[in-house]
């Protein structure tokens, strides 16, 4: 299915207030066409053409609504003299008009809840794809970039495409009405003029064709942009540090003009559209006007259905414009359609099977079997034959040097990634056969860089985390070491810890990050390199809590600094994505291997 219709099928979760707006346009085009031939009695009172009936039709039909209409006009001409007949012919003008204004104002009414809905979804749907996505998905695509597509892309689906759907349903019913007396009228005028509105639309066409083409460039650049401003508010200190910020300005200014020019050239593109369509529609007019006047001379036409002859085409000018700018809208927005639905239909990799089995303890242990791992486009793999056991209770250390996939390793535990070989077990089953979300919720997760978000320090504690007491949540920060700090707090645990948790320093905000992980009670705890980033004394708060978190749980710990783990059940040393070396500290120690040398070079 092509981006529109795609489009238009959601649509359908708002039926009823469509159907309310297809009838206020069908009631508002009715009542506009009805108001064309209106002025001809008005008209003919003015210009004293208006012929007198002096005995009414036996039946009403659409043929005779003319003379009913004449009739009616003659009787008051002859009680009450042509200007109340006049006024009559105004009040009837009046009328149809209101009630055209009127309906044209409720289908409006109809379709804003459903415009403003129907972007409301789109966007929910794409935070919650992000949200389902698997890891490797954002290491091969910019984060200003997927950004650009859940805002500016969104908003200019609204912008471009809902906004004018009622143009595009509306519009086309006004010219199909105008056009429709002017058949009635005179037909043979009415086909002088169809070969310019054809040359109109074979020119609208092609420019429209253009526009979607610039329209895509210029939302892939705005994403460029936004992933430029991302990285300079993240790399700030480095920019800084470096005396870059004359290169980084050049490199934006660069950009920048490009997405400048680009965005010009599809403006004076669409903006091409209305002035064009009326210059054209004014072409058309001195056409029709030449041969209306041939046609009056001949007697085929009086002077006040040549007017409204006009006044019928004029009707349609307008809607055309509309109709063209809307189309010119319509494909803009189609490249900002395509670029979320490459979101949208993004491939879900980790995928639950139909008959998950749901899991809530961990009883023996965890198993790796001749485990493989290779990245979407890596020519390498990042795991290769790997086997390991870790029984419940014990604290399994992974070390090796940068790169060896350690990080990658522990990422397959809670399926962040799903193994390319082999087999990842719990208790004796395929980690591929339980609920996902019940896999996750029996692991806790503390990584290198606390994860925090822009919230009070009570809600980044109790985070995912349903029905928390604040007596169960300041329990937690005890056990983590956080609780002393938490109360030196302007607010204590109310207190806004900004974007990142950037007002609390590095310790404080591992140790929440440890808080949390204690609040979540989980069976199987993975720390990846928990302290590596932290000075001295914060390492030993943030030690003392994790050796606290450990206590009693099964633990697998990434480690640098080979002094944190010499106390781990078993020790793994891993390079090139392979496992080398595997024992407890004093075994590996007396082999004199790989893991010896690592010691021997922090040591020294």
């Amino acid at each position: 299915m092509s981006p529109f219709p795609r489009l238009l099928s959601r649509l359908k979760n708002y039926k009823p207030l469509l159907v309310g707006n297809l009838t206020c346009n069908l009631l508002m085009v009715a009542f506009s066409v009805v108001s064309i031939p209106a002025i001809i009695p008005f008209l003919n009172i003015l210009l004293d053409q208006q012929p007198m009936v002096t005995m009414a039709p036996d039946t009403f039909t659409l043929g005779n609504f003319k003379d009913h209409v004449n009739f009616f006009l003659s009787q008051i001409i002859q009680e009450n003299g042509k200007r109340t007949a006049l006024a009559y012919a105004l009040g009837l003008v009046l009328v149809l008009y209101f009630l055209k204004n009127f309906f044209r104002y409720l289908s409006q009414f109809f379709l804003a809840p459903v415009r403003n809905g129907v972007v409301r979804d789109i966007r929910q749907e794409l935070y919650e794809k992000m949200l389902a996505l698997p890891m490797a998905y954002f290491s091969e695509e910019r984060k200003g970039d997927l950004l650009a597509r859940m805002s500016v892309d969104v908003q200019e689906v609204e912008a471009s495409i809902l906004n004018v759907l009622e143009s595009i349903i509306r519009e086309p019913l006004m010219i199909i009405g105008a056009f429709g007396f002017m058949v009635y009228v005179s037909p043979s005028m009415t086909l002088a003029v169809l070969g310019l509105l054809a040359f109109t639309g074979l020119v609208i066409g092609r420019i429209g064709k253009v526009l979607k083409r610039q329209s895509r460039e210029v939302q892939e650049r705005l994403g460029t942009l936004l992933s430029m401003m991302e990285e300079g508010i993240g790399g700030l200190r480095i920019i800084k540090g470096f005396n870059a910020e004359p290169f980084q300005s050049a490199h934006f200014r660069r950009e920048n003009n490009d997405y400048r020019r680009l965005l010009v050239r599809l403006l004076w593109r669409r903006d091409l559209s209305s002035p064009l369509t009326e210059f054209l529609g004014v072409a058309t007019v001195a056409v029709l006007i030449w041969y209306g006047y041939n046609e009056v001379e001949r007697g085929l036409l009086t002077v006040p259905t040549f007017f409204a002859l006009l006044l019928a085409f004029f009707s349609m000018i307008e809607p055309a414009k509309k109709f063209a700018t809307a189309y010119y809208n319509v494909q803009k927005g189609l490249a900002a359609v395509e670029r979320i639905d490459a979101i949208r239909h993004a491939d879900l990799r980790i995928l639950e099977k139909t008959d998950a089995k749901p899991v809530t303890v961990f009883q023996e242990k965890i198993e790796m079997r001749n485990v493989g791992f290779a990245y979407a486009n890596s020519n390498r793999p990042a795991l290769e034959g790997i086997n390991l056991i870790v029984p419940k209770g014990k604290i399994v250390a992974l070390v090796g040097s940068s790169g060896g996939g350690k990080s990658t390793l522990v990422d397959l535990l809670p399926r962040f990634h799903d193994v390319t070989a082999g087999e990842v077990l719990l208790d004796g089953t395929n980690i591929k056969d339980y609920r996902l979300r019940d896999l996750r919720s029996l692991m806790g997760i503390v990584t290198q860089e606390p994860v925090l978000f822009n919230d009070t320090i009570f809600n980044n504690i109790c985070f995912g985390v349903k029905g928390v007491t604040a007596e169960a949540v300041e329990q937690a920060a005890r056990i983590a070491h956080a609780h002393d700090f938490i109360l030196e707090t302007p607010d204590g645990y109310q207190t806004n810890i900004g974007d990142r948790g950037v007002k609390l320093s590095g310790g404080q905000r591992q140790r929440l990050t440890i808080a949390r992980a204690v609040l979540a009670n989980p069976p199987i705890l993975i720390l990846d390199e928990a302290t590596s980033a932290l000075d001295s004394e914060s390492e030993r708060l943030v030690q003392d809590a994790l050796d606290v978190l450990m206590k009693n749980r099964t633990s697998i710990v990434i480690a640098h600094r080979l002094s944190t783990v010499q106390h781990a059940d078993e020790i793994v040393v891993m390079r090139d994505g392979k496992i080398i070396e595997q024992g407890s500290h004093e075994q590996l120690m007396h082999r004199g291997g790989e893991y010896g040398k690592l010691v021997e070079l922090q040591s020294f």
